[in-house]
């Protein structure tokens, strides 16, 4: 047996952890493929047994033949004529089994070559099956290793003993990755198909984020803090709703940590992604005022037959509400598992309205013109008599758009009530025809 070949049962005990029992079976079937290979019609034999020794370098073939009586022998590779038994063995008997040492000369030289070819893919074999039965029961942890290689857009990690992939559908957005680089993953699957186990592992699932934050507050992992949902969009933005099983405890406090500690540990890791965290609530309303934090809202309308929230909120508010791209409305939907509707809240500007125009019919009795006119005076700055009479004739005409004249009038008029005179009822300017207006009357 050459020298690499007790490398190989070496690197594979130590480095791989495979146990020794396992290597050297693995290099007896080895070296029996290649005995059924070397040796014309050794495919027939049915038993064969391979005994390795290591220390020596030695490698013996033995085969188990049935005894059969003198003259019966028709089949040279399983049986054996009780004579020649009764020279290894005395106490021979007709139908017993009797091993036979069968090894060709210079055997261990010869087959080295297939024999390792062989092993290796025993072995290969052999650690798959001990990487699915180490990681079959982890999948939701979270595991650190070394960037080792990439193969198309896909990171594969090395997790020590074995190897894991992360799918580029699995990577976040913007992070890019350094073959030596140390990551943190999240074990999504242990797959054991055709191809054999894998170990899939991400950085964008939601649940990455879960574990970070049970690794890193101590309330959630003694269930004192409860996770009830998370919503994230990976390298952009993630929500948490926590809820606390003690009234004492704040649940957002303690996932935020002294001075913001624990949560900045956990947006470090995700390359400073903003997190969020709320305080989840059984009331829709309620939860949806703390999922849609900063902004205030003004009104809340849910239908529960549809899982549809609508709210509204100030002007001021709206992008705070939606937030960039739609993003925060987008994962407070997620979150609570309801649609949310975020409008601009009308309210006000239709109060304002009402206003202006209830300003601009008084403001028309006033004067003697129109609401129309009345209403186009106000919304050029003259909500009285007072602010009218400093408006220039030209600048009324043009909001009014009325002649000079007829804006005159209306100065004229303004004038009089701001001053305490009765003017003389004239027409309204607007029902007369701009182009028969006169200035003396005005």
């Amino acid at each position: 047996m050459t020298n690499d070949i007790v490398a190989l049962i070496e690197y594979y005990e130590k480095e791989k952890g495979i146990d020794r029992e396992k290597v050297v079976a693995a290099l007896e079937f080895a070296f029996i493929s290649a005995y059924r290979k070397m040796v014309p019609g050794a495919e027939a034999i049915e038993t064969l047994r391979a005994d390795v020794n290591l220390r020596k370098g030695e490698t013996r073939i033995f085969a188990a033949l049935t005894i059969v009586p003198d003259g019966e022998c028709k089949d040279q590779f399983n049986q054996v004529p009780l004579s020649t038994a009764l020279k290894k063995n005395p106490e021979a008997q007709i139908g017993d089994l009797q091993e036979f040492n069968v090894t060709p000369k210079d055997f261990g030289r010869i087959a080295v070559q297939t024999a390792k070819q062989t092993m290796m893919q025993r072995l290969r074999q052999a650690e798959k099956e001990m990487i699915y039965e180490e990681f079959k029961d982890r999948a939701g942890d979270v595991v650190s290793g070394t960037v080792r290689r990439f193969e198309r857009n896909d990171v594969m990690i090395d997790l020590g003993k074995f190897e894991g992939i992360m799918p580029n559908r699995e990577r976040v957005q913007g992070e890019d990755y350094n073959i030596g680089d140390r990551i943190r993953a999240y074990v999504l699957a242990v797959e054991n198909e055709g191809r054999g186990p894998e170990i899939i592992l991400s950085r964008s699932n939601p649940n990455f984020v879960r574990r970070l934050f049970e690794a890193e507050v101590n309330e959630i992992s003694d269930h004192t803090v409860e996770i009830r949902a998370i919503a994230r969009e990976a390298g952009f933005r993630t929500k948490v709703a926590v809820w606390s099983t003690d009234p004492k405890v704040d649940p957002v406090g303690a996932c935020v940590g002294m001075r913001g500690a624990r949560v900045k540990n956990i947006v470090r890791e995700l390359n400073n992604e903003k997190v969020d965290i709320i305080r989840w609530s059984e009331d829709p309303k309620e939860f949806v005022r703390e999922a849609l934090k900063p902004a205030e809202l003004r009104t809340i309308v849910t239908d529960e037959e549809n899982r549809v929230i609508y709210v509204t909120v100030d002007d001021e508010d709206l992008s705070k509400a939606i937030g960039r791209k739609g993003q925060n409305a987008r994962l407070s939907s997620r979150i609570m598992g309801w649609d949310v509707q975020v409008r601009r809240d009308e309210s006000k500007e239709e109060q304002f309205k009402e206003k202006i125009g209830g300003a601009a019919h008084t403001l028309g009795e006033q004067l003697g013109i129109s609401d129309e006119l009345a209403n186009k005076l106000t919304l050029a700055g003259g909500f009285n008599p007072e602010l009218v009479i400093d408006m220039p004739a030209d600048y009324i005409a043009a909001a009014l758009e009325i002649t000079e004249e007829a804006a005159d009038a209306i100065l004229l008029r303004a004038h009089s009530i701001v001053n305490g005179a009765d003017p003389d009822p004239d027409p309204d300017p607007a029902d007369a025809d701009p182009a028969d207006a006169d200035p003396a009357d005005s």
